[in-house]
Formats: structure tokens, sequence, C-alpha cells
């Protein structure tokens, strides 16, 4: 039987699903304060490495990146050596974070970068890599820092700028999964993924990235029930990340009118935070969000049981740090990951 059973457009569906059999999430000091604080591997009290050497906030980054990969491989019982490849991206140019941490661990890797999508999109290939047999241990990664991609993208932090209400705070986070192709117990399998196609709405404001990534999210979740022949109740939850608070009710609204009521919608931006108590606007946004997310808490809960079928679509707005200042309007992309609890597992 082919690894892939069928390609309904945009959507691959797996024979024999590939499967996460380990994963990490490793955050700052502010998203161990937020509401997911305890389901961390690991929380690093001083983002900027320095008692490690770090000179800057990019490379602080990579370190993050690293930590998370290296606990990601300790849980899989495995060492680098034996990962035959890598997708893995961040927000810097040129993914630098991702492409420093590979440097370190000798892993072969393709850099990815989809912006907040990158987790999702990581996974879609890999999962693709793996099912076909191309890679034994596949391993897909993305994080984000708060300082290095506030420098990249807006002002310096000692500009002191005020944010608006739709602006979304970077996460300071990473996520690692290392995949497996089908058999064995106790992991969580992909049973399709879907690539999501660039939606551009016009939209300008760099502080509204809800707004602008919301379009592909509605894209993409159409595309998918139509290929699976699903519908929203059909999963214990739909997940997106990260559209955050404005997106996510624009994303409901939008829904609804494609016919499709959103009742168990999630976001990992309004997941990841405290909105009441953790001056983050709209919520979490950055590569690393859906990422650490995912890590900390969806995969965690497919694989105790708690949720049997869940649909993941992270999304990502496509400016650079140049096409904003030009005036370019704001494309967005939203990729899906179909998660399943063990065989057996989770709620009858």
């Amino acid at each position: 039987m082919s690894a892939v059973s069928a390609r309904r457009r945009d959507t691959l569906l797996f024979a024999a699903p590939p499967r996460i059999c380990a994963w990490a999430a490793v955050g700052g000091k502010k998203e161990g304060e937020g509401p997911l604080g305890p389901a961390f591997d690991e929380l690093v009290p001083d983002a900027s490495f320095a008692a490690e050497g770090c000179a800057s906030w990019e490379d602080a980054e990579s370190r993050l990146q690293q930590r998370c990969i290296r606990r990601c491989l300790r849980k899989a019982g495995v060492t680098a050596r034996q990962v035959e490849l890598a997708f893995a991206g961040d927000l810097q140019a040129q993914c630098t974070a991702s492409s420093y941490t590979m440097r370190a661990l000798g892993v072969p890797f393709a850099g990815v970068y989809g912006a907040c999508s990158t987790m999702a999109e990581s996974l879609c290939l890999a999962a693709a890599f793996a099912a076909a047999g191309y890679s034994e241990r596949t391993l897909a990664a993305a994080s984000s820092h708060f300082c290095a991609a506030e420098r990249q993208f807006r002002t310096p932090l000692n500009y002191g700028g005020k944010r608006t209400p739709t602006a979304q705070w970077t996460a300071t986070a990473a996520g690692a999964c290392l995949l497996r192709p089908a058999g064995g117990g106790g992991a969580v399998e992909i049973p399709s993924v879907t690539f999501g196609r660039v939606q551009d709405y016009e939209i300008r404001d760099i502080n509204n990235m809800g707004a602008a990534m919301m379009p592909a999210a509605a894209s993409t979740l159409l595309a998918c029930f139509a290929a699976l022949h699903a519908a929203p109740q059909d999963f214990d939850a739909v997940i997106t990340g990260d559209l955050g608070a404005v997106g996510s009710e624009l994303l409901c609204i939008q829904m609804r009118k494609e016919g499709y009521a959103l009742e168990n919608h999630l976001d990992c931006g309004c997941l990841l935070y405290d909105r009441d108590e953790q001056p983050v606007k709209a919520g979490g946004s950055g590569a690393g969000c859906s990422a650490a997310v995912l890590c900390a808490h969806i995969l965690p809960q497919l694989a105790a049981g708690r949720w049997r079928r869940v649909l993941f679509v992270a999304t990502g707005a496509l400016m650079s740090q140049a096409t904003f200042l030009q005036g370019q309007t704001i494309p967005g992309i939203a990729h899906a990951v179909e998660l399943a609890a063990p065989a057996g597992e989770g709620k009858a």
C-alpha cells in the first residue's frame, strides 16, 4: 500500500500514519507565569543566556532552541547523530536561530519559514517524509524570542513604544517533536496534513496580525474539512495558532458565514498567556508560541487519552521587515495537522 492513501487537493491522507514519539517545550519567564507554565519541560529564568556567554538576543534564541531539541531527543532516547533530517525555523532573517542550532547539533537540515505557522509546516513536511520512508527519525522544531523579533520587525526595546489593543506578544519559546514511521504504541499519530494557500485580504497594520492571518485559517479549515469529509464537531478541539483574541473572534464569525460553528475552537495565542493578568494585549504570537503550546499542552492531552482527535492549524503572517515599511499588504498562510490519540486510547 502506498504511504499516502490519497491526495485530496491540498490534503495528504496517510495509509500508515506516522507518529510523534517524543516532544519537548522550553519557554522563558513570562511563559512560565502563564496558565501552561507547569506543563513546560523547562523554563529559562534569564532569556538572554548571558551566563552561557551569549552576546545577543539572536544567539540566545538559538540556545533556547538547542535546549528544546536536546530535551526532546533525550526523551526519545536517541542522539543527534541518529536524527536523519530536521525541519526547523524561526522568525529571524534567513532562519539564523535554526541554522546556528543545527550547526551545533550536526543534523541534516532543511530550513523552514512560515512565520507563526512554522511548526505546523515543519510537521507537515516531517510527516510526509516519515510516511514515505525517507527518514526513520525526523525532527520538527520552531522557536521565537520576544527581544529578537522586536528588534527585527518593530523598534528597539528601549524605544518604549506603546502597544495597540490588537497587538500580540511574541513568545520566547520553542517546541520540538521527533517523528517516526507508523508502528508501535504510546505516541500521537498524524493521519493527515493539509498545506495552506497564501491569502491576502489587504491588511496593512503590522499590529493586527490576527486580522491578517484569519483568512488563511478559514481557507485551510474549509479545505481540510472538505478533504476529510469532516466538520468541527468531529474533533475534540480545533486549535489555531496564533490568531489571538482579535483573529479568533473574526475566524468564528467567518466560519459561521461558511456554515460551520467553531464551538470547540481554541487558539495557542490565547492559551499561552493569561490576558487578564499579563500585559500581552490580544495574546501570544511568534513561531515558538504554537510550537510550545503544541508540545506542552496539545500532545500531552492526546497521549493521555483525554483528547481523541485534534486539528492543529498554525497561521503565519508572511511580511518581512522591508515589505511592511514599503506599504505592502500582509499575506497570510495556515497549515493543518490532524492529530490522533494512540490506537485504543481517547474518549469513547
